[in-house]
């Protein structure tokens, strides 16, 4: 039985350890991102350096260049095409120099483990303020289990080519009160996502993490519920997926016949 160990550290932010290599996707690992900051759960405490860093989109609240600087080794990056400009910019040509650009369908491996590109209906831009922009990916990690990374997303036809899959790490929410639907799921769409890419494990993640500055008492609900909301409704759209809703640091471990 081979396994695959994946522990969620708030937002988008997953260590997933498969056939031997150490994967982070989209790493926050500060308490503060611009004007949101962590309200649950303490700053990641990575077992060791990553072998390899996922980054789905160029926001700052995915592609964090202040925690891209706090990781220690040389990880290699895999970046939506078009990101690895930025990565020279606030890294530096050293770093560049570990990225690995992918575009969806395109594919890279580490060792036993392949990571390959899928679409991502979200924007890719740094922001309304940067010039920057790349693709939004997400990727499949396929090793002993096939995962699904999913970035930020909002529902798209394709999403069906993904089934099946051993397990789906699904955005459920957001970081804001206010934030808007476009290229986002809600806990409804999320299950939606769910019953088209047939998992047959699901961890919600992208909420309850961080929150803007100031605004902790409105709408809290929709820093909270999301991941609970998400189960109750994965039970009537994906009934033979298992969702696990874990909490910050808390690690699942799924297990796959050889």
């Amino acid at each position: 039985m081979s396994t695959t160990e994946v522990t969620w550290w708030g937002h988008s932010t997953v260590w997933l350890t498969d056939s031997g290599v150490h994967v982070l996707t989209d790493p926050v690992l500060t308490n503060r991102v611009a004007h949101l900051r962590r309200m649950v759960g303490l700053s990641p405490a990575l077992p060791c350096p990553p072998d390899v860093v996922l980054l789905s989109h160029l926001h700052a609240d995915h592609f964090h260049v202040a925690s891209l600087r706090l990781l220690t080794g040389a990880p290699a990056l895999v970046v939506p095409r078009g990101a690895a400009p930025f990565v020279a910019k606030c890294l530096g040509p050293g770093v560049a120099r570990r990225c690995v650009e992918l575009a969806p369908g395109e594919e890279t491996s580490f060792g036993d483990l392949r990571v390959r590109a899928v679409p991502a209906a979200h924007d890719g831009g740094r922001g309304p303020w940067s010039r920057d922009r790349a693709m939004a990916v997400g990727y499949v990690i396929e090793g002993a289990a096939r995962t699904w990374f999913a970035g930020d997303t909002g529902l798209f036809d394709e999403m069906t080519d993904l089934a099946p899959l051993d397990l789906a790490l699904i955005p459920v929410g957001g970081w804001g009160p206010t934030l808007g639907s476009h290229g986002h799921l809600d806990a409804a769409d999320a299950a939606e996502a769910l019953r088209r890419v047939k998992a047959g494990w699901a961890v919600p993640v992208h909420y309850g993490t961080l929150w803007p500055i100031g605004m902790t008492r409105i709408r809290s609900h929709m820093f909270h519920e999301p991941g609970r909301e998400f189960a109750r409704r994965a039970e009537r759209a994906a009934p033979d997926t298992q969702v696990r809703v874990l909490d910050h640091g808390e690690t699942l471990t799924i297990g796959r016949s050889a």
